[in-house]
Protein backbone atom coordinates (compact mmCIF):
# COMPACT_ATOMS: atom_id res chain seq x y z
CA UNK A 1 0.00 0.00 0.00
CA UNK A 2 1.21 3.31 -0.83
CA UNK A 3 1.66 6.23 2.31
CA UNK A 4 -1.67 7.66 1.52
CA UNK A 5 -3.51 4.72 1.95
CA UNK A 6 -1.66 3.31 5.21
CA UNK A 7 -3.02 6.05 6.64
CA UNK A 8 -6.22 6.25 5.16
CA UNK A 9 -6.54 2.41 6.14
CA UNK A 10 -6.27 3.80 10.31
CA UNK A 11 -9.61 4.85 9.55
CA UNK A 12 -11.19 1.42 9.15
CA UNK A 13 -10.52 0.53 12.70
CA UNK A 14 -13.08 2.57 14.24
CA UNK A 15 -16.79 0.70 14.87
CA UNK A 16 -19.33 1.60 16.94
CA UNK A 17 -18.22 -0.52 19.81
CA UNK A 18 -14.66 1.23 19.62
CA UNK A 19 -15.11 4.94 18.79
CA UNK A 20 -11.98 5.86 20.01
CA UNK A 21 -8.63 4.27 19.73
CA UNK A 22 -5.14 5.21 21.63
CA UNK A 23 -1.62 5.36 19.89
CA UNK A 24 -0.82 2.34 21.26
CA UNK A 25 -3.80 0.75 20.41
CA UNK A 26 -3.21 1.53 16.89
CA UNK A 27 0.39 0.16 16.40
CA UNK A 28 -1.08 -3.50 17.53
CA UNK A 29 -3.96 -3.26 15.30
CA UNK A 30 -1.94 -1.72 12.37
CA UNK A 31 1.07 -3.66 13.41
CA UNK A 32 3.30 -1.08 12.28
CA UNK A 33 5.86 0.84 13.97
CA UNK A 34 5.31 3.50 16.73
CA UNK A 35 6.61 6.60 15.14
CA UNK A 36 4.94 6.24 11.82
CA UNK A 37 1.36 5.02 13.05
CA UNK A 38 2.22 8.36 15.00
CA UNK A 39 2.91 10.74 11.94
CA UNK A 40 -0.47 9.13 10.31
CA UNK A 41 -2.49 9.74 13.02
CA UNK A 42 -1.20 13.72 13.26
CA UNK A 43 -1.65 14.28 9.46
CA UNK A 44 -4.94 13.02 9.75
CA UNK A 45 -5.85 15.13 12.70
CA UNK A 46 -4.26 17.95 10.70
CA UNK A 47 -6.77 17.21 7.70
CA UNK A 48 -9.79 16.80 10.13
CA UNK A 49 -10.56 13.25 9.33
CA UNK A 50 -9.38 13.22 13.23
CA UNK A 51 -9.99 14.45 16.39
CA UNK A 52 -7.68 13.84 19.28
CA UNK A 53 -9.70 13.89 22.75
CA UNK A 54 -7.78 16.18 25.13
CA UNK A 55 -7.82 14.06 27.83
CA UNK A 56 -7.70 10.40 27.20
CA UNK A 57 -5.28 11.56 24.30
CA UNK A 58 -7.39 8.98 22.26
CA UNK A 59 -8.37 9.35 18.45
CA UNK A 60 -12.08 9.65 17.23
CA UNK A 61 -13.29 10.23 14.04
CA UNK A 62 -13.21 14.17 12.89
CA UNK A 63 -15.11 17.31 11.33
CA UNK A 64 -14.31 15.91 8.03
CA UNK A 65 -15.66 13.02 7.36
CA UNK A 66 -18.87 14.60 8.13
CA UNK A 67 -18.10 17.11 5.87
CA UNK A 68 -17.00 15.13 3.27
CA UNK A 69 -20.95 12.90 3.97
CA UNK A 70 -22.64 15.70 3.45
CA UNK A 71 -21.61 16.09 -0.06
CA UNK A 72 -21.96 12.69 -0.78
CA UNK A 73 -25.22 12.16 0.50
CA UNK A 74 -26.50 15.43 -1.21
CA UNK A 75 -24.64 14.93 -4.91
CA UNK A 76 -25.54 11.11 -4.63
CA UNK A 77 -27.77 10.08 -1.74
CA UNK A 78 -28.33 6.79 -1.10
CA UNK A 79 -28.67 6.48 2.84
CA UNK A 80 -32.22 9.16 2.75
CA UNK A 81 -33.48 7.64 -0.36
CA UNK A 82 -33.48 4.34 0.67
CA UNK A 83 -33.82 4.57 4.40
CA UNK A 84 -37.68 3.94 4.32
CA UNK A 85 -37.41 1.70 1.73
CA UNK A 86 -35.35 -0.49 3.98
CA UNK A 87 -37.43 -0.50 6.91
CA UNK A 88 -40.55 -1.11 4.76
CA UNK A 89 -38.97 -4.26 3.93
CA UNK A 90 -37.87 -5.49 6.86
CA UNK A 91 -41.51 -4.75 8.30
CA UNK A 92 -42.85 -7.08 5.61
CA UNK A 93 -40.18 -10.00 5.85
CA UNK A 94 -39.57 -9.74 9.60
CA UNK A 95 -36.26 -10.01 9.70
CA UNK A 96 -33.35 -7.86 9.64
CA UNK A 97 -32.84 -5.89 6.18
CA UNK A 98 -29.42 -4.01 4.90
CA UNK A 99 -27.52 -2.63 1.91
CA UNK A 100 -23.88 -2.39 1.38
CA UNK A 101 -21.76 -0.77 -1.48
CA UNK A 102 -18.76 -1.53 -2.85
CA UNK A 103 -15.27 -0.22 -1.53
CA UNK A 104 -12.50 -1.59 -2.88
CA UNK A 105 -12.70 -5.43 -2.52
CA UNK A 106 -14.66 -5.24 0.24
CA UNK A 107 -18.34 -4.16 0.87
CA UNK A 108 -19.32 -1.26 3.04
CA UNK A 109 -22.53 -1.35 4.72
CA UNK A 110 -24.62 1.96 4.26
CA UNK A 111 -27.85 1.55 6.54
CA UNK A 112 -30.18 -1.36 8.08
CA UNK A 113 -33.31 -2.19 9.64
CA UNK A 114 -34.80 -4.82 12.08
CA UNK A 115 -38.27 -5.15 12.88
CA UNK A 116 -37.43 -6.97 15.92
CA UNK A 117 -39.91 -9.16 15.69
CA UNK A 118 -38.46 -12.99 17.31
CA UNK A 119 -36.68 -13.18 20.09
CA UNK A 120 -33.73 -14.31 18.58
CA UNK A 121 -32.08 -11.24 16.10
CA UNK A 122 -29.28 -11.05 13.57
CA UNK A 123 -26.70 -8.67 15.66
CA UNK A 124 -24.90 -6.19 12.42
CA UNK A 125 -22.62 -3.43 13.05
CA UNK A 126 -22.48 -1.09 9.98
CA UNK A 127 -19.22 -0.52 10.73
CA UNK A 128 -17.82 -3.78 10.15
CA UNK A 129 -16.44 -4.45 6.67
CA UNK A 130 -18.12 -7.12 4.37
CA UNK A 131 -15.78 -9.59 2.67
CA UNK A 132 -17.27 -10.44 -1.06
CA UNK A 133 -16.49 -14.31 -1.10
CA UNK A 134 -17.79 -14.91 2.40
CA UNK A 135 -21.08 -13.15 2.54
CA UNK A 136 -24.21 -13.40 0.48
CA UNK A 137 -24.06 -9.58 -0.34
CA UNK A 138 -20.17 -10.19 -1.44
CA UNK A 139 -21.67 -13.07 -4.44
CA UNK A 140 -24.06 -10.79 -5.15
CA UNK A 141 -21.53 -8.42 -6.06
CA UNK A 142 -19.64 -10.61 -7.83
CA UNK A 143 -22.34 -12.55 -9.34
CA UNK A 144 -23.58 -9.26 -11.15
CA UNK A 145 -21.03 -6.89 -11.18
CA UNK A 146 -17.79 -6.58 -13.01
CA UNK A 147 -15.80 -9.67 -14.36
CA UNK A 148 -12.56 -7.82 -13.11
CA UNK A 149 -13.61 -7.45 -10.25
CA UNK A 150 -14.50 -11.27 -9.40
CA UNK A 151 -11.35 -12.50 -11.08
CA UNK A 152 -9.27 -10.32 -8.49
CA UNK A 153 -11.21 -11.42 -5.37
CA UNK A 154 -11.07 -15.00 -6.64
CA UNK A 155 -7.10 -15.14 -7.30
CA UNK A 156 -7.17 -14.95 -3.46
CA UNK A 157 -6.18 -14.50 -0.64
CA UNK A 158 -9.55 -15.88 0.56
CA UNK A 159 -10.07 -15.75 4.14
CA UNK A 160 -11.59 -18.58 6.01
CA UNK A 161 -14.10 -17.07 8.95
CA UNK A 162 -16.03 -20.04 8.88
CA UNK A 163 -15.51 -24.12 8.57
CA UNK A 164 -18.18 -23.30 5.98
CA UNK A 165 -16.36 -20.21 3.89
CA UNK A 166 -16.24 -21.24 0.70
CA UNK A 167 -11.97 -20.64 -0.11
CA UNK A 168 -11.95 -22.68 -3.42
CA UNK A 169 -12.04 -20.44 -6.41
CA UNK A 170 -13.79 -22.92 -8.72
CA UNK A 171 -16.47 -23.99 -6.22
CA UNK A 172 -16.98 -20.10 -5.86
CA UNK A 173 -17.23 -19.95 -9.62
CA UNK A 174 -19.70 -22.56 -9.59
CA UNK A 175 -21.77 -21.15 -7.09
CA UNK A 176 -21.72 -17.79 -8.84
CA UNK A 177 -22.99 -19.32 -11.85
CA UNK A 178 -25.96 -20.58 -10.09
CA UNK A 179 -26.59 -17.09 -8.29
CA UNK A 180 -26.22 -14.87 -12.01
CA UNK A 181 -29.04 -17.44 -13.06
CA UNK A 182 -31.11 -16.81 -9.88
CA UNK A 183 -30.92 -13.85 -9.88
CA UNK A 184 -29.91 -13.33 -6.58
CA UNK A 185 -27.65 -15.00 -3.79
CA UNK A 186 -27.72 -17.08 -0.90
CA UNK A 187 -25.24 -18.19 1.60
CA UNK A 188 -25.51 -19.95 4.95
CA UNK A 189 -22.72 -19.55 7.91
CA UNK A 190 -20.35 -18.44 5.45
CA UNK A 191 -19.28 -15.30 7.53
CA UNK A 192 -20.99 -16.23 10.71
CA UNK A 193 -21.85 -19.68 12.25
CA UNK A 194 -25.41 -18.18 13.48
CA UNK A 195 -26.47 -16.50 9.86
CA UNK A 196 -28.05 -17.39 6.62
CA UNK A 197 -28.87 -14.54 4.18
CA UNK A 198 -30.16 -13.66 0.64
CA UNK A 199 -28.68 -11.03 -1.55
CA UNK A 200 -29.35 -9.30 -4.72
CA UNK A 201 -28.17 -6.28 -6.91
CA UNK A 202 -28.71 -2.51 -7.00
CA UNK A 203 -29.03 -1.14 -10.44
CA UNK A 204 -28.04 2.34 -10.86
CA UNK A 205 -28.58 4.47 -13.70
CA UNK A 206 -25.92 3.02 -16.24
CA UNK A 207 -26.98 -0.34 -15.77
CA UNK A 208 -24.46 -1.26 -13.48
CA UNK A 209 -24.51 -2.33 -9.61
CA UNK A 210 -24.16 0.03 -7.35
CA UNK A 211 -24.88 -1.42 -4.62
CA UNK A 212 -26.72 -4.69 -2.77
CA UNK A 213 -29.52 -5.48 -0.43
CA UNK A 214 -29.95 -8.48 2.13
CA UNK A 215 -31.96 -10.07 4.16
CA UNK A 216 -30.44 -11.97 7.25
CA UNK A 217 -31.78 -14.42 9.58
CA UNK A 218 -30.40 -16.56 12.24
CA UNK A 219 -29.66 -19.95 10.94
CA UNK A 220 -32.38 -21.88 12.94
CA UNK A 221 -35.04 -19.73 11.72
CA UNK A 222 -33.84 -20.66 7.66
CA UNK A 223 -36.62 -22.78 6.67
CA UNK A 224 -37.38 -23.67 3.39
CA UNK A 225 -40.76 -21.73 3.65
CA UNK A 226 -38.38 -18.66 5.41
CA UNK A 227 -36.03 -19.09 2.14
CA UNK A 228 -38.76 -19.03 -0.13
CA UNK A 229 -40.52 -15.66 1.15
CA UNK A 230 -37.11 -14.10 1.67
CA UNK A 231 -36.27 -14.42 -2.42
CA UNK A 232 -39.78 -13.20 -3.49
CA UNK A 233 -39.65 -10.22 -1.24
CA UNK A 234 -35.74 -9.82 -2.32
CA UNK A 235 -36.80 -9.44 -5.83
CA UNK A 236 -39.61 -6.93 -5.34
CA UNK A 237 -37.48 -4.82 -3.16
CA UNK A 238 -34.38 -4.41 -5.14
CA UNK A 239 -36.36 -3.38 -8.05
CA UNK A 240 -38.01 -0.68 -6.27
CA UNK A 241 -34.56 -0.17 -5.09
CA UNK A 242 -32.76 0.48 -8.13
CA UNK A 243 -35.50 2.52 -9.43
CA UNK A 244 -35.52 5.16 -6.38
CA UNK A 245 -31.94 5.76 -6.87
CA UNK A 246 -32.55 6.12 -10.52
CA UNK A 247 -31.86 3.16 -12.19
CA UNK A 248 -33.87 0.20 -13.49
CA UNK A 249 -33.11 -3.80 -13.65
CA UNK A 250 -31.28 -4.66 -17.11
CA UNK A 251 -34.21 -6.51 -19.79
CA UNK A 252 -31.37 -9.64 -19.54
CA UNK A 253 -31.19 -9.84 -15.64
CA UNK A 254 -35.05 -9.61 -15.75
CA UNK A 255 -35.86 -12.11 -18.06
CA UNK A 256 -33.49 -14.98 -16.26
CA UNK A 257 -35.11 -14.01 -13.08
CA UNK A 258 -38.79 -14.70 -14.78
CA UNK A 259 -37.44 -17.84 -16.41
CA UNK A 260 -35.87 -19.28 -13.24
CA UNK A 261 -39.17 -18.10 -10.50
Amino acid sequence: MGTITKALDLLTFFSVRRPEIGLSEFVRLASRDKATVHRYLTELAECGFLEQNSKSRGYRLGPAILRLYGVREATSPLRSVLRDLVSEMADEIGELVHVSILQGSQLSPVLHADPRQHGTQVAFDESVMLPLHATASGLAILSFGPQSLRERVLKGPLERFTSATMTDPDALRARIAVFRDRGIAWLEQGFDDEVASQAGPIFGPEGDVIGVVAIAVPTARASDEKCAGMSEVLHKWMSRMSHAVGGTLPASYVQKADANG
